[in-house]
C-alpha cells in the first residue's frame, strides 16, 4: 500500500531571537510528503487502512466535524487505495458545504450528518451496531485515527530523522501523535504536546490510556523506555478551530520571514505557544523540533468561519 510519499524535510528557522535565547529550532515538513494525504494524518491512517485490507474490508466508515483535517485525509486515501468512505459528521448539513467537506465529496466520500448528543456516543458498540446495520461491513476508524494503529503509525514519524533534539513539539488534538511520538524518543528526549482545545487538561489520561494500552498490545515500540512527555495547555485561542486577529497576524509574518505556511487550527497555535515560550526564556540550551502536521487545505475553510475574540 502506497502512496509516494516524499520523506519530509528539516528546515531549521534561523533567528536572533533564537540565537540570543540559546535556542536552535527546526521544523520537520509532514506537510510536504504528499499533496493530499500528508502530515500526521497519514501516519494515522496507515495501519488502520493497512488492517481493514487485511481483513478484507472495501469500505472505511470514520468520524469528524465539518473542518475536520482527518475527513480530508481519509477521503483522499480511500479515493488514491480503492476504498469506499464514509463520513460521520458532527452537526447538520450546512450548504454551501465548505471546501473540505467539498472535496471529501469529490473524492468519492458519502457523508452522513449525526446530531451532536449522538456523535458524543460514536465510541459506543450501541452506535457502532447502528452504523453497521445501516451501511453494511463497514471498517471504523475512530475521529481522528485515535487507536493503537494510529500510536503504531505516528511511532515512525521520527523514523528517519537523525538528528539530535532534545524536545519535540506538537499540536495536539487527540494526542495520538504525541503518544506514537512519546514511544520513539530516546528517554533523555520529551515530547511536548500543545493542545488546540480549551481545557485540554484532560488529555492527560486520555494520553495515559493510550501508552498503557499499547504497551500492553505487544505492538512494536522503537524505544525501550517511553520518553517523558507534557502538555502545554495554554495557546488554544480560545478552542478548536478558533482563531483571532493575532493568529492570523503571526502565521502570515511567520510564513513571509521564514517561508513555511502554517495552518490555523493546529500549527499556527502550536508555533506561536513555542516562540512566546522562548521569548519568556523557556527551553534555553534546547534543541527544539517542531512537527508541522499539515492541515493546510483547512486555511481555505477557516476563511469562512467567524473569528474569536
Amino acid at each position: 500500500m502506497s502512496l509516494n510519499l516524499i520523506p519530509p524535510p528539516i528546515q531549521k528557522i534561523n533567528s536572533e531571537i533564537f540565537t540570543r535565547a540559546g535556542v536552535e529550532l527546526s521544523v520537520l515538513r509532514l506537510d510536504l510528503m504528499h499533496p493530499l494525504v500528508n502530515g500526521n494524518k497519514w501516519f494515522k491512517l496507515k495501519y488502520n487502512l493497512l488492517t481493514a485490507k487485511a481483513q478484507n474490508y472495501t469500505t472505511i466508515l470514520t468520524f469528524g466535524g465539518a473542518y475536520s483535517n482527518h475527513i480530508y485525509a481519509t477521503a483522499a486515501a480511500g479515493n488514491l487505495l480503492g476504498f469506499r468512505t464514509i463520513g460521520v459528521i458532527r452537526g447538520e448539513e450546512r450548504l454551501p458545504l465548505n471546501p473540505t467537506l467539498s472535496f471529501a465529496i469529490e473524492q468519492g466520500m458519502q457523508l452522513v450528518y449525526i446530531d451532536r448528543e449522538t456523535y458524543r456516543q460514536r465510541h459506543t458498540p450501541e452506535l457502532q451496531a447502528w452504523l453497521r446495520q445501516r451501511f453494511g461491513e463497514v471498517f471504523i476508524i475512530p475521529e481522528g485515527g485515535c487507536n493503537l494503529d494510529g500510536v503504531r503509525g505516528c511511532t515512525e514519524i521520527i523514523a528517519e530523522v537523525n538528528e539530535i533534539f532534545d524536545t519535540v513539539c506538537v499540536p495536539c488534538g487527540t494526542a495520538t501523535t504525541l503518544a506514537g511520538l512519546t514511544l520513539a524518543l530516546k528517554p533523555k528526549q520529551r515530547s511536548l504536546g500543545f493542545p488546540v482545545l480549551k481545557n485540554g487538561d484532560f488529555l492527560r489520561q486520555d494520553i495515559t490510556n493510550l501508552l498503557t494500552h499499547y504497551h500492553a498490545s505487544g505492538l512494536p515500540i522503537p524505544a525501550s523506555t517511553p520518553a517523558s512527555w507534557e502538555l502545554v495547555c495554554d495557546y488554544h485561542f480560545g478552542g478548536y478551530a478558533k482563531v483571532n486577529d493575532e493568529l492570523f497576524s503571526f502565521s502570515d509574518e511567520f510564513t513571509r520571514t521564514h517561508g513555511i505556511p502554517l495552518d490555523y487550527v493546529y500549527t499556527a497555535k502550536m508555533f506561536y505557544g513555542v516562540l512566546d515560550m522562548i521569548q519568556k526564556g523557556c527551553f534555553v540550551g534546547d534543541r527544539l523540533l517542531l512537527i508541522h502536521t499539515g492541515g493546510l487545505q483547512g486555511n481555505l475553510s477557516m476563511k469562512n468561519i467567524k473569528r474569536a475574540g
